[in-house]
């Protein structure tokens, strides 16, 4: 992204005062898959973490938890 990568992102929609900022849903979807990376992700504040390149089925499952 050209102003700030998704972590960053992340943390400001928390942050924020919108009203759903805590609980709108977070997917990170990243080729980014270390364990340390799912870690950054969920201390920033995402929900859930898919590595890239994805599998259809595990992101629909995923996306799936948040409806």
């Amino acid at each position: 992204m050209p102003v700030m990568d998704g972590l960053e992102c992340t943390a400001a929609i928390r942050k924020s005062n919108h009203p759903d900022a805590m609980t709108i849903p977070i997917i990170a979807m990243t080729a980014n898959a270390y364990d340390e990376d799912i870690r950054n992700c969920k201390a920033a504040g995402m929900n859930a973490h898919v590595a890239k390149p994805f599998n259809p089925e595990h992101l629909a499952r995923t996306i799936a938890e948040f409806f």
